[in-house]
Formats: C-alpha cells, sequence, structure tokens
C-alpha cells in the first residue's frame, strides 16, 4: 500500500492513510505490551483517556446510563462496558471477547542454571508455541514483580527490560550436520534454556564488603524473601536496577521472555505487520478501538438498549481455567451484577450476544494443502467467521447471519474458514462463553501467517476492518437482532 503524494490526497489515498494509520496504532500498542500485565496496562490508558472510569471488584458499583466503566481482575484481565441510554434491567448485552495471553518462555520459581560456565536461566513453555523461534533471538523479560515497600506494604510493579539480556543459542551445523535433513530437533527442557552470561562474571563481581557485611545482609535477605539462592543474583540485580528497588525486597514476580525486536510494517507495498503476540493483542486492540469508537458517536450510544461489553481474559492459551480466566465464574458474576438479579439476567442471556475474537490461518503459500480447497482465508480481505461442526467454534448459521448483517452496514469483508477433515481444530474462549452462559455467540479472527511463532505476519488493512466490525456491531446488534426470528 503506497501513500500517494498530493496537495489534495483523493478518496482512495485518504482510505489507504486510514488503514495505515489504524495499523501505526495497534503497532503501538502491541509494542507497548511485551506481557499480558503491559497489555492490561495500555487498554486501561486508552479506556481512561476515552473516558472510562476504572472500578473496583470489591466495591459497590454505581452504574448510570450512558456511563462508561473497566475493572480489572490480577491486572492480566481487563473488562470494560458502557451502558446505553436506554439501558432496562433485563435488557441485552452487546459482547466482543478476546484474551491478552500468548506462548512464551517463563522464568521458572526456581531459575538458576550454571551450565558448561555460562549462567543460564531455567524457563517454562507457557502454551503452544513455535518454540524453534525463539532460538538466536535477541530475548529481554517482562511481567510483574512483588515489592516491599519501605512502610513494609507489599505492591507490584511492572517490569520491562529493555535491553537484551537473554539468548537461546543454536548448535552450529558443524555439530549438527542433519539439522537440514532430519529436521531442527530439541529438547525443550535442556535446550530452551537462555543464557544469561558467563559465569565467571558472577563469580568475579565485587564484593561491598567484609563477611560481617555478607552475613548481615544475608540474614536481612533470608527475613524478607527467600528469592536469593533461587535465581542468579545478576538477575537479581537487573530486577532490582530496573525498579529502583533493593534486591532483598523482591518477595517474588511472574516474568516472561520477550522479542526486543519491535513490531513494525513491512512488505513491499507495505502491506503486512511483522510483530510478536498478534495472536491475540490484535484482536485485544481491535475490540478495545470498536468499542471506544462506538462510544464516540453520542446519538446512537444515548439510544441504546444494551450494554455494551468488552472482555479481555487471560489465560486463553492453556485452556481458560484460572481466576481471570474465561472459564471462571468471573464473566458470570460481572453479567449477573449489571443485570441487577437472576431474573433480569436470565430475560437478557436471549437478547445478547457474543462475538469471540481470536486469529485465524491465512493460506500459506508454501503449504496450501494444508488448508480446505474451498476454505482458503487471505490478509487483508477482512475478518474470517470460523465453523466447526464439532463445537470447537460457537458459530451457527444463525450468528454468522447476523454478523454479516452488521459487516454490511458497515461495508467491511468477511470470509469463511473451517478446517480439513485430516486436520485437528483449535478452540477459542467462544464454546467456552457460549456453553458456561447460554448465549448466541459467532467465532471470528484476522488472518495471518506463523501463528504462535515468537514472529508472526499480518495484514495491516485488517486492523481498520475489525475495529470497524466491532464498533458497527457495537451500534447495530440491537436493531439487527431485531429483524431475526429464530427462538
Amino acid at each position: 500500500i503506497y501513500f500517494v503524494k498530493s496537495s489534495s490526497p483523493s478518496f482512495v489515498t485518504i482510505f489507504i492513510m486510514s488503514f495505515q494509520e489504524s495499523a501505526k496504532a495497534f503497532i503501538s500498542f502491541v509494542n507497548a505490551s511485551p506481557s499480558p500485565f503491559h497489555a492490561v496496562a495500555a487498554a486501561k490508558e486508552l479506556l481512561t483517556a476515552a473516558g472510562f472510569v476504572e472500578l473496583n471488584e470489591k466495591d459497590k458499583w454505581g452504574i448510570e446510563p450512558t456511563g462508561k466503566y473497566y475493572f480489572t481482575r490480577n491486572q492480566s484481565t481487563v473488562i470494560a462496558f458502557a451502558v446505553g441510554g436506554k439501558y432496562e434491567s433485563g435488557n441485552g448485552f452487546s459482547i466482543v471477547g478476546a484474551h491478552t495471553d500468548s506462548p512464551c518462555l517463563r522464568v521458572k520459581p526456581t531459575s538458576k542454571l550454571t551450565k558448561q560456565g555460562y549462567l543460564s536461566v531455567g524457563v517454562e513453555c507457557y502454551g503452544g508455541g513455535l518454540w524453534h523461534t525463539w532460538f538466536d533471538r535477541d530475548l529481554s523479560l517482562a511481567g510483574r514483580v512483588l515489592v516491599r515497600n519501605e512502610d513494609g506494604s507489599i505492591a507490584d510493579r511492572l517490569l520491562r527490560v529493555d535491553e537484551p539480556i537473554l539468548r537461546v543459542p543454536n548448535l552450529a551445523i558443524h555439530l549438527n550436520r542433519s539439522v537440514n535433513t532430519d529436521g531442527f530437533k530439541f529438547n525443550a527442557e535442556t535446550h530452551l534454556a537462555p543464557v544469561l552470561g558467563l559465569a565467571a562474571d558472577e563469580l568475579n563481581a565485587p564484593i561491598d564488603d567484609g563477611d560481617d557485611f555478607l552475613d548481615a545482609k544475608k540474614a536481612k535477605m533470608t527475613k524478607k524473601h527467600d528469592q536469593v539462592g533461587k535465581h542468579h543474583s545478576k538477575l537479581l540485580d537487573v530486577i532490582a536496577k530496573n525498579l529502583d528497588c533493593e534486591v532483598e525486597d523482591i518477595l517474588d514476580f511472574e516474568l516472561s521472555l520477550y522479542d526486543t525486536q519491535p513490531s513494525c510494517i513491512g512488505g513491499v507495498s507495505n502491506e503486512f505487520i511483522f510483530s510478536p503476540r498478534l495472536d491475540n493483542l490484535e484482536s485485544s486492540y481491535c475490540g478495545l478501538q470498536g468499542l471506544i469508537d462506538a462510544c464516540d458517536e453520542e446519538d446512537t450510544f444515548s439510544e441504546d438498549p444494551n450494554i455494551r461489553v468488552l472482555c479481555l481474559f487471560d489465560h486463553e492459551e492453556v485452556g481458560s481455567n484460572s481466576a481471570q480466566g474465561a472459564g471462571s465464574m468471573l464473566f458470570s458474576h460481572v453479567l449477573h451484577r449489571l443485570a441487577g438479579d437472576e431474573d433480569a439476567f436470565i430475560r437478557a442471556v436471549p437478547k445478547s450476544f457474543v462475538v469471540s475474537a481470536d486469529m485465524a490461518h491465512a493460506i500459506h503459500p508454501n503449504y496450501p494443502e494444508k488448508h480446505e480447497v474451498n476454505h482458503k482465508p487471505e490478509m487483508n480481505k477482512g475478518p474470517v467467521i470460523k465453523f466447526n461442526s464439532n463445537q470447537r467454534y460457537a458459530t451457527n448459521a444463525v450468528t454468522a447471519t447476523i454478523l454479516r448483517e452488521i459487516a454490511h452496514i458497515a461495508n467491511v469483508p468477511l470470509q469463511d474458514v473451517m478446517v480439513r477433515n485430516d486436520s485437528a481444530c483449535g478452540s477459542t474462549i467462544g464454546p467456552i462463553l457460549s456453553s458456561g452462559l447460554g448465549v448466541r455467540t459467532v467465532d471470528i479472527g484476522n488472518a495471518q501467517l506463523s501463528m504462535h511463532s515468537i514472529r508472526e505476519q499480518g495484514g495491516t488493512m485488517d486492523i481498520q476492518y475489525a475495529t470497524d466490525l466491532f464498533s458497527a456491531f457495537y451500534t447495530n446488534f440491537p436493531s439487527v437482532d431485531a429483524v431475526i426470528s429464530v427462538d
């Protein structure tokens, strides 16, 4: 997609620039989100800037028509909602759902490894990643750290180490001659441990004082926490330096490895996004921006009989079975709370709708045989409706029709996908929410390549397409649903 230089841009030029600007905005979001905790923090910034008010789950809520609100759980799940101006108890919920987590390597509770003179870090595989893509990348750490403050209180802090301090080195071809014929084979436990530095550097580190000083320092650490001895001192020093705290005040942490190479726009015509975590921060961002855009349309928002809801859950990549996952009672509790009572919730369910947004597999130029012959989604051709008769996706004819009607209003192209009979089908939060709540659901997602790689590939135009579709869904679902006579 080329920018056309002109003193008076044509409609086509402005149209293309809109796609590019949307893609750039998403890139800023994903670059700011190396972990689910950072993704939720970035979402909070956007919501707050758009006038959404933060709530606390523990408090009593005072919800008003045309009010815009959000809350977080575990700092890794965020749920935002906007109350339509004509909402009454028992009316429906217009819901978009996605997830904040992506496959990655996570630091183990005890990570200290020393191998052949190298300082290494023990990591656990989170989700179903393409782990071979993590070799020879410039890696660093991001997540949250629990820190004891000077007054004795305990607080969490976001950590992002910008410098590439970790690397999983490949084995040279001279020592692995069959790698190009027999394939790249590795052991996830022994071969994925990233190198932090040289053991000699840690052994030769300067000592601040004599034995009495060290004994006192060790006693202080033992009293306050037990991280020393579980992790390399060099690693703890990096964490403390970035958080501007003392090592002995670090109580615990949840840290992920991430690729320090930023996301970017690429392709000969700027048609691609090269980025980590497209699955599923792309859906999360588009749903977020779609909600914000829809609520900016004051005339339609003030007339909306529904509550517009965005739910971005953690732990989808590992089954959603956590207190902050889509498989928990969290979302049911929220909807019950908004409905007001059990009877109102039961009446609201058949008036509600979930768009489950998770990325889809684009047709691969080098492996076209992996797709079903009549279902070959392409990037930059709009969101993909996912079908699976075995209920790995929650879409049916009714929910697909509703979405197509809304897409027609928004002038957004749609595609269909169904996996081959000889291929396993993934799943999403769609069937979880649909079966758990009894709410009609459609599964969709933008098409991408290299899903679950450390570096994925998507289409620049699809950011705007999905954002426009979600915005139109929030604005038009009640009126579209009114003409669908299916019980």
